[in-house]
């Protein structure tokens, strides 16, 4: 991703765990562009991770876990998204209703047209939730609400950020977020649970979420732990040179929609990397993360994985911002 597009997300010198929801659509100026004015994120790097996630599944076809109870979410999910992609933009994506609950769609940048039926999951390959992941890049969480609570219950998940939708599936939304620092004391999770419930049809809003990664790897899942683990080990050792390339900011713009038909929420889920020397090269955003890197309470970074390499981080933006 260009820099001018990245969702930068620190908006203050310090950071803690927060909501920090607000409404979808609404642009987001940085100090190297804007980002944020469509729900869905089509970039150059489209093509390259839908083949990724399509080889992630095909060795790990767990990734994408449905209860049966959320077929129907599935495919209000995969009409709400082709319609949204559709109407961003008309030139490379077309829905066309044909009558009966059948759809055509078409992508142009894929190069793929399918025709299917609404509920029918013989008509899309791989079922609706599948389907609907290989048309964009985000991750897809649905959540269904009952018993006066929000529960984890379906999913496609390939580049998760040291979690399993594996093991999170069929869990309430609270116990997902048990092992987070903080939030449980403070009450965040539980505030944030009271508002998606009060979500209404068609209601949109977002929010970020960010860690570090090394390389530029997106599958960071807990199954393959011993593929990326060992990486955050030996980063902190090497040259500042190859700690600016190989250290990337990890940032994750989650929209949460309440899907009309089903009632189920959406939480779509992008990953967008930045390595450090893409950050440095941004005087604002070199300044403020080596502040919020230098900051970081020793729980939230430990929980982050952070802790063995988070000062050379902070050393190398302040450093370069003398």
């Amino acid at each position: 991703m260009s820099p001018t597009g990245f969702p930068f997300p620190f908006r203050e010198d310090s950071y803690r765990y927060s909501a920090n929801v607000e409404p979808a659509r609404t642009p987001v100026d940085t100090g190297a562009g804007r980002w944020g004015a469509t729900i869905l994120d089509i970039d150059r790097y489209y093509r390259a991770e839908l083949v990724e996630r399509e080889r992630i599944l095909a060795a790990d076809p767990a990734r994408c876990t449905v209860l049966p109870h959320m077929a129907g979410a599935c495919w209000d999910a995969l009409l709400t998204v082709l319609h949204e992609l559709a109407a961003q933009d008309p030139a490379t994506f077309t829905l066309d209703e044909l009558g009966g609950g059948r759809f055509a769609w078409s992508n142009r940048l894929l190069g793929t047209t399918q025709v299917f039926t609404d509920g029918d999951d013989a008509s899309v390959p791989g079922g609706p939730l599948r389907f609907l992941c290989s048309q964009v890049q985000d991750d897809v969480v649905l959540l269904d609400q009952r018993e006066g609570a929000l529960w984890v219950d379906a999913g496609l998940v390939t580049f998760a950020a040291d979690w399993s939708l594996r093991f999170d599936v069929g869990m309430r939304f609270l116990e997902v977020h048990g092992p987070v620092p903080r939030v449980h004391t403070e009450g965040v999770i539980a505030r944030a649970e009271r508002f998606l419930m009060r979500l209404q049809p068609g209601q949109e809003y977002r929010r970020t979420n960010w860690t570090m990664s090394v390389d530029r790897r997106l599958d960071q899942s807990t199954e393959t732990y011993p593929l990326w683990g060992p990486d955050r080990r030996l980063v902190a050792g090497v040259p500042d040179d190859e700690l600016a390339r190989r250290l990337h900011l990890r940032v994750e713009v989650q929209h949460l929609i309440r899907l009309g038909e089903s009632g189920a929420l959406l939480f779509l889920i992008r990953t967008h990397l930045a390595p450090l020397a893409e950050i440095a090269a941004v005087p604002a955003w070199r300044v403020r993360l080596g502040r919020v890197l230098s900051e970081l309470p020793d729980d939230i970074a430990d929980y982050k994985g952070l802790t063995r390499f988070r000062d050379r981080a902070a050393g190398f933006l302040l450093g370069s911002a003398a």
